[in-house]
């Protein structure tokens, strides 16, 4: 199991508009591809952001489910409406450790 930690960094204000936005048309669309292990809003660092963590059985799983998700039509027309709100994104990957409840 690999997951990714995704970081949206959002214009300041907008951060409750871009995840009502995102929950009602990104995340139907993008969890036919990925599992959401969870959504936080940042209260310390770097603010206005949002942190999500999918999961995927591996990192070629999630390069194929990506692939898959950059060609899906109703993902492209929700990607206009949602670039306007970021900043700033980041991607990082982590592997569980042996004692993760997560595994």
């Amino acid at each position: 199991m690999i997951y990714e930690m995704r970081t949206y960094q959002v214009h300041p204000g907008k951060a409750a508009e871009f995840l009502k936005l995102y929950q009602a048309d990104g995340l139907p669309i993008i969890s036919r591809y990925a599992a959401l292990i969870g959504c936080w809003i940042k209260e310390s660092g770097v603010l206005n952001s949002a942190v999500f963590i999918w999961a995927y059985d591996d990192f070629a799983h999630r390069s194929s489910q990506r692939a898959r998700l950059t060609q899906d039509a109703e993902w492209l027309e929700f990607l206009p409406k949602m670039l306007p709100y970021l900043v700033q994104q980041e991607s990082v990957f982590m592997s569980p450790a042996a004692f993760s409840p997560h595994q």
